[in-house]
C-alpha cells in the first residue's frame, strides 16, 4: 500500500512545519508528502525528505485554488499510489493508525473518514471536529482512493473552501461506492485562527451548502433542504456576528441557484446522502430492542430534521419534556458532536436511556488527553 499526503497550504510557514514534524514521527512507511502552495507571500521551506524517509514534493501555483489544491497534489502523486490522505496545514495524524484503517479497506469503499479531534482544552478533556454525515467526510482528515478521486474529478474549485467536500462526496455515492469512518484513523485539527474571517466562511457555508441541495437533492425534497439551509446558517450567522457576510452569500446563491447542474440522487443514495439511512438503522435497533413511545432530540445539530424524520418513521411521539421521554435521542448527524453530545449526555442523565442517531465501531484505542508533542 502506497499513500500521498496532500497538504494546501497558504501563508502559514509555522504551522505546516508542526504538521511535518507530525508527520515525520510516524514509523516509516511507503509514502510521499505533497505541500500545494496557493500563491502564499510567504514561500514555505520544506525540507526535501523527512527524518522516517518521507520525501516532501512543493509545488507553488500561481493564484489560490482553495480546496481544489488538492486536484493538483493528487495528479502529481505518483501512478503506484493507492490512498490520498487529505490534509490542512494545521492537521495531521496522531498515530499510524490510519495504516491498519486503509489496509482493511473494502473494494469498495473510495474514502475512509478519520475521527478528527480538536486540541484538549485546559480540562485535558477531548473535543471533536464539527462537520460531515454517516457518509460524508470532513476534509481535513480523510484518505480517498487515488483512482476514485480522480475519475470523479476531484474537487471543485468553485467551492473555494467549505462544503466542497460534501460535494465530491456525493459524486462518489452516485458512482456506486462507499465512504466510512474508522476510529483508528485519528487526526489532530489545531485550528488555527489564522485567516479565518467570519464573514468569509458564513458567506461561503450558506452558498455552498445550498449548491449541494440543489445539485443532488431530489425534486421533493429540494425546497424544504434550501429552506432548512439558509435558516441552519442564518442562526449561525446571528450567533457568530457574521451577519453582513451571510447576506452576502445568499446573494451570490440566488444569482448562481439556476446555474448549478442538477444530479439528484435516487431516494436510496439520497437517504445514506443525508445520513437517513444510518438513523433508520440505528433508530430501529434500538427501538426492536427496546420500544419506546416518546422520545426527546436533545443537543441539536447537523442534520436534526433528518433524525426527526426517521422518529416519526417508527411512530414514536416527539416531546421536549425530557422527564416524559423514555429515550433521549441525540440530535445531530456529524460524527464527532454525536460522540461528544453521547458520552456527555450518558454521564449527566445516568437514568435515561440515551440513544445515538447511528452507530460507530467501538473505539480500539484510549481518548487522547493531551496533545501530541510538537
Amino acid at each position: 500500500m502506497n499513500l500521498a499526503y496532500i497538504i494546501p497550504t497558504r501563508d502559514r510557514p509555522e504551522v505546516l512545519r508542526r504538521t511535518l514534524e507530525a508527520l515525520e514521527a510516524l514509523p516509516p512507511h511507503r509514502a510521499q508528502v505533497i505541500i500545494i502552495d496557493n500563491a502564499s507571500a510567504q514561500h514555505p521551506r520544506p525540507p526535501a525528505r523527512l527524518a522516517n524517509g518521507l520525501g516532501v514534493d512543493l509545488i507553488s501555483l500561481d493564484h489560490n485554488a482553495g480546496a481544489a489544491a488538492r486536484n493538483t497534489g493528487a495528479a502529481h502523486a505518483d501512478r503506484s499510489c493507492d490512498w490520498l490522505v487529505m490534509l490542512d496545514d494545521d492537521s495531521s495524524p496522531m498515530d499510524d493508525g490510519h495504516l491498519r484503517a486503509l489496509a482493511a479497506a473494502a473494494p469498495d469503499v473510495a474514502a475512509v473518514a478519520a475521527e478528527i479531534f480538536l486540541p484538549p482544552g485546559d480540562d485535558g478533556r477531548a473535543i471533536r471536529e464539527s462537520g460531515g454525515l454517516p457518509e460524508v467526510f470532513v476534509g481535513c482528515g480523510v484518505a480517498i482512493r487515488r483512482d476514485a478521486f480522480l475519475d470523479r474529478g476531484g474537487y471543485d474549485e468553485r467551492f473555494g473552501f467549505y462544503a466542497e467536500e460534501y460535494d465530491l462526496s456525493a459524486r462518489l455515492l452516485l458512482g456506486g461506492l462507499r465512504i466510512t469512518l474508522d476510529r483508528r484513523f485519528r487526526v489532530e485539527h489545531r485550528k488555527v485562527s489564522t485567516g479565518r474571517d467570519m464573514n468569509l466562511i458564513l458567506r461561503r457555508l450558506v452558498r455552498n451548502n445550498a449548491w449541494i441541495m440543489q445539485r443532488y437533492a431530489p425534486a421533493r425534497a429540494r425546497i424544504g433542504e434550501l429552506a432548512n439551509t439558509i435558516s441552519r446558517y442564518g442562526a449561525i450567522a446571528r450567533k457568530e456576528r457574521a451577519t453582513a457576510g451571510f447576506g452576502r452569500g445568499v446573494h451570490e446563491l440566488l444569482a448562481s441557484l439556476r446555474s448549478q447542474r442538477r444530479s439528484p440522487m435516487p431516494t436510496d443514495v439520497w437517504d445514506r446522502f443525508t445520513g437517513l439511512a444510518a438513523a433508520r438503522r440505528s433508530l430501529q435497533t434500538a427501538y426492536a430492542e427496546s420500544p419506546f413511545a416518546a422520545a426527546s432530540v436533545i443537543d441539536e445539530g447537523k442534520n436534526a430534521h433528518i433524525i426527526r424524520a426517521a422518529l416519526a418513521e417508527l411512530g414514536v411521539r416527539q416531546t421536549t419534556d425530557r422527564h416524559a421521554a423514555e429515550a433521549l435521542v441525540i440530535g445531530t448527524l456529524s460524527p464527532g458532536p454525536m460522540l461528544d453530545a453521547l458520552a456527555a449526555t450518558t454521564a449527566n442523565f445516568p437514568r435515561h436511556r440515551v440513544v445515538a442517531p447511528w452507530n460507530i465501531a467501538p473505539r480500539r484505542v484510549p481518548l487522547p488527553c493531551a496533545a501530541p508533542a510538537a
